[in-house]
């Protein structure tokens, strides 16, 4: 069942939000090589400590860490560890948050020093995606809209998007309903009206769209050992348009 937000609670879910999209604007300069994403992990857990708030992610469902960090050809749910990042790697950080009872969850990829144009060309048309998504959540829209315009996008640049992994609803709980495919058709699944808060997180491999999971239950993989990016955000619709709850706006 979907759940439709009031506007006092999209402003909870927006101040939970608000304290990822402060997090990654920090912690861009703790992502260097020799720099540990254990290391990484615990000051996330530090910064959302500070805010007041809880992460959404330790503990869930068992998972053990604040966040979930990325590298390379791993795609999402990575485990820190004592892992060093690289120059030349590509890390995804995805974050959920959780303050005064409202969930909110993103993810970005980062460069680690200088990399490669085909790295760069990859988080970049996987960051436009969730745009091409995100202005596609419109009320009188479809789910299927939304999928649509991010399969679209990636494939018009001859890559794949994940097709095992899922945006969702998001606010009252980490994950509610509507699921939201990064692939489909227009005009399909469920309509979008004012209200409805979604997490839109395409997934984007550099090869194939085949995943596995490492023997730890967590961390997918390309099976082709090729790199993949994740760009995420919480967004709610409001007068009939999204907004973007996960961002920081020029100017704020």
């Amino acid at each position: 069942m979907i759940r439709i937000k009031s506007r006092s609670q999209i402003k909870l879910i927006e101040k939970s939000g608000r304290i990822i999209a402060e997090l990654f604007e920090e912690v861009q300069g703790r992502i260097k090589p020799g720099t540990t994403t254990l290391q990484i992990d615990r000051w996330i857990g530090e910064f959302i400590k500070k805010r007041g708030a809880i992460s959404a992610f330790r503990g869930y469902r068992g998972y053990p860490a604040d966040s979930c960090i990325s590298v390379n050809e791993e795609v999402v749910h990575g485990i820190p560890s004592n892992r060093k990042l690289k120059e030349g790697d590509i890390v995804s950080i995805d974050v959920g948050v959780k303050l005064n009872g409202y969930y909110a969850d993103a993810a970005r990829t980062f460069p680690v020093g200088k990399i490669s144009l085909e790295k760069a060309r990859l988080i970049r048309v996987t960051r436009e995606a969730l745009y091409e998504g995100i202005r596609q959540a419109r009320a009188g829209n479809r789910i299927g809209d939304i999928s649509f315009a991010i399969q679209s996008y990636v494939e018009r640049h001859n890559y794949s998007v994940v097709k095992d992994l899922f945006g969702h609803g998001v606010g009252e709980a980490l994950h509610e309903d509507p699921v939201i495919p990064n692939f489909g058709w227009p005009k399909t699944g469920e309509r979008l009206r004012d209200g409805m808060v979604l997490a839109i997180e395409p997934m984007v491999n550099q090869g194939r769209d085949k995943v596995k999971v490492l023997p730890d239950g967590w961390t997918v993989v390309t099976e082709d050992g090729k790199p993949s990016a994740h760009f995420e955000h919480s967004i709610a619709i409001i007068d009939g348009e999204p907004k973007i709850l996960t961002e920081i706006i020029d100017g704020e």
